[in-house]
């Protein structure tokens, strides 16, 4: 798995000045990042953004753990909730017994109840589903999901029916004055997880077994003739992924002492794989840049629009289309032409690109939302407001206006494309010509 490529000469320096501090050039990252999940509390201070970032904080992890089979080992999941849910299921459980018991264990390990717990169910569903690779591993993943799903509605005494299973993470053993009653408390628990559990991934991506998992992804039957096994390499990078999607999980739960069926449903393994995807699952980062945006459109859509799902499955598509690498990938297409000093020339085009994304996005807005108005909604009426303009749907005006963008956006797209592509051409071939990979 790649990562974000750095100059020689910044490394070089970095490297120089690391080995004189005694410190490794490749710690400076995990630190800057400690240093900004400390400081973001006290800048962004209301509950709301508290949760928000919460949130992100898990889902970060849980996005990490799905690229390790998908983007490192090219194990396609459709049921990668499944260690999520379970490790939540478990934790709550384990919480529950601790406060009846008394047994002293902090909240700041039970965690790992859910890593365990989801490393032990990927153990026993893994060694049957990576039998088998590509469409037939992805199709048990689903069966085993469903598995689960309806097996939530049986057992009743474990998952708790519909309603779930609720506790008290305040009532724990204290190790200090900290109850993680708060919101501002729990982020900090959430966020020292999230940074243990990041720097150990992508630790793993540094290890000859990490490099394995390349291999199998990109070519089995190599992997096979230099003497090693693709079903165990597969096997392992399972295991390890349940564990730490069990992790993720067993945050939720904390973070909403609630573990429910919908933790590991469909809806649940499909939003890891659009943020994965959207983010790309070619780097480290990918998945945590798409973890971030998934989780803010998740939290900040959801209160404007009834459809918001929608609007995600339409940005999957558009990633899948035209940035097949991510929002990562995207970035890192550009470092090369930075670094060669000739980013500048794609800016305009880029600039100019912005008139017709911004009128196809309305355009696509004001269909979506007059559609869902008139056949939705259909007892509030036909009037609707939208970016603050109130309008009556059932008028032609309002869709005349829609198809003039959507129109216009094309018109604009073909005349605009030949000069980015041309300036893109440009930049890269001067960045060839100075020594730069594009």
């Amino acid at each position: 798995m790649s990562d974000i490529p750095l100059p020689k000469s910044s490394v070089t320096r970095v490297s120089q000045r690391g080995a004189e501090k005694g410190l490794p050039w490749w710690l400076l990252p995990w630190l800057a990042s400690a240093v900004v999940l400390l400081a973001l509390p006290f800048i962004f201070r209301s509950d709301t953004y508290l949760t928000v970032m919460s949130l992100m904080g898990i889902a970060i992890v849980f996005a990490l753990s799905y690229n390790m089979m998908l983007g490192q080992t090219g194990m396609l999941s459709f049921g990668h909730a499944v260690y999520y849910g379970l490790g939540a299921y478990f934790v709550v459980h384990t919480m529950n017994w601790a406060i009846a018991t008394r047994a002293p264990i902090p909240l700041p390990l039970m965690p790992l109840v859910g890593g365990f717990a989801g490393l032990a169910f990927a153990i026993i569903f893994g060694w049957l589903s990576t039998k088998r690779s590509g469409t037939t591993f992805s199709m048990i993943s689903l069966g085993l999901a469903e598995l689960v799903g309806s097996s939530s509605l049986i057992l009743r005494t474990f998952f708790g029916g519909e309603e779930g299973v609720t506790t008290n993470r305040t009532k724990l053993l204290r190790l200090t004055d900290w109850t993680f009653g708060s919101q501002f408390q729990m982020y900090y628990l959430i966020a020292g997880w999230c940074l243990i559990s990041a720097i150990a991934m992508y630790a793993l991506t540094r290890t000859p077994f990490g490099r394995m998992c390349n291999a199998v992804r990109e070519n089995p039957e190599r992997a096979q003739f230099v003497g090693y096994n693709p079903q165990v390499v597969r096997y392992i990078a399972f295991c390890l992924s349940g564990f730490f999607a069990g992790v993720a999980g067993a945050l939720a739960g904390i973070n909403f002492e609630l573990a429910n069926a919908n933790l590991f449903g469909a809806s649940q393994s499909g939003t890891v794989l659009l943020a994965t995807f959207i983010g790309g699952i070619g780097t480290f980062v990918g998945p945590v840049l798409g973890a971030v945006l998934v989780s803010y459109l998740q939290v900040m859509l959801s209160d404007i629009t009834e459809v918001w799902q929608l609007y995600f499955g339409l940005m999957f598509i558009a990633v899948v289309m035209f940035a097949p690498g991510g929002l990562a990938g995207l970035v890192l297409m550009h470092v090369p032409l930075l670094r060669a000093g000739v980013l500048g020339r794609v800016v305009p085009s880029y600039l100019l690109a912005l008139i017709p994304t911004a009128m196809l996005l309305v355009g696509v807005v004001m269909l979506i939302e007059m559609t869902v108005q008139l056949a939705v909604k259909q007892s509030e009426g036909p009037v609707m407001k939208l970016f603050g303009v109130a309008f009556n749907a059932n008028l032609p005006g309002p869709w005349l206006v829609m198809l003039m963008l959507l129109a216009g956006a094309f018109v604009l797209f073909r005349l605009i494309s030949p000069r980015m592509g041309t300036a893109w051409d440009n930049a890269r071939s001067a960045a060839a010509e100075r020594g730069m990979v594009v």
